[in-house]
């Protein structure tokens, strides 16, 4: 498995794709490194407007 491209602390962008409801876009911080069972590697971030945590696909990310 291919190593996660953003470090735990690092302020990243998140774009939700459009079966994401109304999850907010926008910056978060990366929390932890989920295990994932595709290519497309999973985090868990959190908003910095609102304080809460969700669990993103990589593919959703890019540096903010």
């Amino acid at each position: 498995m291919p190593p996660h491209r953003f470090a735990v602390g690092e302020r990243v962008e998140f774009s939700p794709g459009r079966l994401d409801g109304n999850v907010p876009r926008g910056v978060y911080t990366v929390v932890r490194h989920m295990p994932s069972e595709t290519a497309d590697l999973q985090y868990r971030v959190k908003n910095q407007r609102d304080s809460h945590e969700r669990v993103v696909r990589e593919s959703q990310l890019r540096k903010s």
